[in-house]
């Protein structure tokens, strides 16, 4: 029973993690119009643990890799699901697309953006931002690392440094479909973790 007990334990931590790092991505969408589809390596630290992965992206569709899980999120299906492949198991999650996309260049909220100058990032002249934002009547900061030719930020930090996330070996072009759906033969289940609301919410807190 303990052994079963620390399984769901270190399930729940690992779907958690990924739900995170996939919230930080699909909450600053809202910063760009993306025109092509991409993939990268992807590097993110949050609220102290390292995520470190494979992301694909294609129009409104998301797909996360690590060793462990993939997430895929499905903004034109509003749903997220989480897959277990060592498991062949996947948990779907509710996603509403209004609540973090905006159809500007400018991130939800933004008050006030501020070119603090250049820097380069993977190999890449970025031109470094300063954004205010609002986030539920609450003034936030966070910073943007924006390379010439691709208007998805390379980097994206938190005023505190409270979490990074930063895009790696990124390659333009089209994306398979079939990375976008749950692969035949997994079994769906349910495991309680943080909505995607909440993980939206809380991360500029």
């Amino acid at each position: 029973m303990a052994q079963l007990e620390k399984g769901e334990y270190i399930m729940k931590n690992q779907v958690k993690l990924i739900s995170i790092a996939a919230g930080i991505f699909i909450l600053f969408l809202a910063s760009v119009v993306l025109a092509e589809d991409f993939s990268a390596d992807i590097l993110s630290n949050t609220q102290g643990q390292t995520f470190q992965g494979k992301i694909f992206f294609s129009k409104d569709k998301i797909r996360m890799e690590t060793p462990e899980s993939i997430s895929i999120t499905r903004m034109d299906k509003k749903v997220i699901w989480i897959l277990m492949p060592k498991e062949k198991t996947y948990m779907e999650q509710p996603f509403d697309p209004a609540s973090a996309v905006a159809t500007s260049e400018e991130v939800n909220g933004e008050i006030e953006r501020k070119l603090l100058g250049r820097e380069t990032i993977d190999g890449k002249m970025t031109e470094k931002y300063q954004i205010v934002y609002d986030q539920d009547g609450k003034r936030m900061t966070m910073f943007q690392w924006i390379a010439s030719g691709f208007k998805m930020p390379v980097k994206t930090a938190a005023g505190d440094n409270s979490w990074t996330m930063e895009y790696k070996n990124i390659k333009i072009g089209k994306q398979p479909d079939a990375l976008f759906e749950v692969p035949p033969g997994y079994e769906k289940f349910s495991l309680e973790i943080p909505s995607m609301k909440d993980i939206l919410g809380g991360l500029g807190r």
